[in-house]
């Protein structure tokens, strides 16, 4: 695949211009800059739902060399809006690849920018902050108008207030059945389940929900039902299930009114279980509240302790707000920090019977350290003890 000379420009809305080359589709792309430290992974990172709204840059030195394969996608399509790289490889290498990653991002629309200094790119957002901007990518010989693109730029909204979910929650309510599928010689997901011929029934609210959330929910042994954003809770009620999943998603928290209320109604009557948005949603539900961070936590390697145990360990993360540890309700008590920046990294509710986490323990891509929330989750369902060393 040689990469043919076409013009790139990355205009972020402090005025920052970062030149580059090309790649993906042509056009221009506007978001939240961000960036994600992980070193494998993109195609998962690329059709994350939480990225929808956001231009992503990539810390790793090289992006592309082992291709696309449909197996590792989180969603039917990309949902970041565009991508920002260093060094894209001419070779695609893998045996599992079915295609390059720019005839990926070309067949959906999606422009990439290589060549870049993602090393100052990053280090001025961690500084100013992720902040909106305009992805442009130009055909062969084409000249960007600068000054143009960062007048465009300086206009572009923030994430603040932006409810992102609606555009990226499934249209109808569905049976999830697929489970985790190991990769030759890797160990089951979940050696033993308590009690296995029992398969509890779970509704998991797509807020943006990734395949893989889904696929270890199936994989812990629940029955599971994808309801849209929006159901009510009266609609999940009348299924009687054991239990509710509230999954990640993008955009504010705060800006999901509708949905904290219905999330509010369902806590005390069933289990509840949240990852990343939904754990904001229900902390919010609860009486919390929720701020931006300056750039987030984007990537497979935060540290997180769980205070109850003390126990560390390195977690996935994709998020830009976070949970409020000042003038939490009573009844609801911080059970996780992040060991970087001391911000909330999970909540418990006893009373409720629900719990939360700030961070993707599903880890795709990630470590696998925190996969036994989903068993926990499956425990307090079920009405058994929390098993010995690890959270309830």
């Amino acid at each position: 695949m040689a990469l043919g000379l076409r013009p790139g420009v990355l205009a972020l809305k402090d005025g920052t211009v970062l030149r580059g080359r090309a790649f993906g589709a042509a056009g221009s792309s506007d978001g939240e800059v961000v960036f994600n430290t992980s070193l494998t992974g993109y195609p998962e990172i690329l059709t994350d739902p939480s990225y929808a709204g956001q231009v992503v840059t990539l810390t790793a030195a090289q992006v592309g060399n082992y291709g696309i394969t449909e197996a590792d996608l989180e969603a039917a399509r990309p949902a970041a809006r565009g991508l920002v790289i260093r060094a894209l490889p001419e070779v695609v290498s893998s045996w599992r690849a079915e295609r390059s990653l720019e005839d990926y991002l070309s067949a959906h629309g999606i422009p990439g920018l290589c060549d870049v200094d993602t090393r100052a790119l990053v280090r001025h957002l961690r500084t100013a902050g992720a902040q909106p901007g305009l992805l442009w990518s130009g055909h062969p010989g084409q000249a960007p108008d600068v000054d143009a693109l960062v007048a465009r730029a300086a206009t572009l909204p923030t994430m603040h207030g932006q409810d992102w979910v609606t555009r990226v929650t499934t249209p109808t309510a569905h049976a999830f059945a697929e489970p985790v599928a190991p990769l030759a010689g890797e160990p089951p997901v979940f050696p033993v389940l308590p009690r296995p011929q029992v398969r509890p029934h779970v509704v998991a609210f797509d807020y943006g929900a990734k395949r893989n959330i889904l696929r270890l929910l199936v994989s812990a042994g629940f029955r599971v039902t994808v309801v849209p954003a929006a159901t009510s809770a009266q609609d999940v009620l009348a299924q009687r299930p054991d239990g509710v999943f509230l999954s990640n998603g993008p955009g504010d928290p705060a800006a999901c009114t509708d949905m904290v209320a219905e999330v509010g109604r369902l806590l005390g009557k069933l289990p509840v279980f949240g990852i990343c948005l939904g754990h904001q949603l229900m902390a919010l539900a609860l009486g919390a509240r929720t701020y931006k961070l300056r750039f987030g936590h984007r990537g497979g390697n935060q540290p997180v302790q769980d205070l109850a145990t003390g126990r560390v360990h390195v977690t996935s993360q994709n998020h830009g707000f976070a949970v409020d540890p000042a003038g939490l309700p009573p009844g609801l008590s911080v059970s996780e920090v992040n060991l970087s920046d001391g911000t909330v990294e999970g909540l418990r509710a006893p009373g409720h019977r629900a719990f939360s986490v700030q961070y993707h323990p599903e880890a795709a891509p990630g470590p696998h350290d925190t996969r036994h929330h989903f068993l926990a989750f499956r425990r307090m369902v079920l009405g058994l003890e929390p098993e010995e060393g690890l959270p309830s």
